[in-house]
């Protein structure tokens, strides 16, 4: 019984290692959304966070300031997602699709 649970532990240990190296080369990782048939396009980086924004020229009018704001919102948004998404298939590989509550 012993011997089983050491096995356990050590898988856990690799599979806790195996994360930690996934997590780091993932925050290297970008994944762009657009909103606007690409008027906005947003990238993010595998650790959700938002590293440029651009917006077309034409797609600015001072006088629809919300559409603008929308747009943006949406692109970030879909980025976000997009991003999520490529973790929690990364770290699927890592554990065999067990869906681990409290890992994400």
């Amino acid at each position: 019984m012993a011997k089983g649970l050491g096995n356990i532990m050590k898988q856990a240990q690799l599979m806790q290692q195996k994360m930690a190296r996934l997590q780091e080369e993932l925050a290297g990782r970008e994944v762009e959304a657009s909103a606007g048939g690409g008027m906005v396009s947003a990238v993010v980086n595998g650790k959700q966070q938002l590293l440029s924004i651009s917006i077309d020229p034409g797609v600015v009018d001072s006088d629809d300031v919300e559409m603008l704001q929308d747009l943006v919102v949406a692109a970030v948004n879909e980025a976000i997602k997009k991003s999520q998404e490529m973790m929690q298939q990364e770290m699927g590989k890592i554990t065999g699709g067990m869906n681990i509550p409290g890992l994400f």
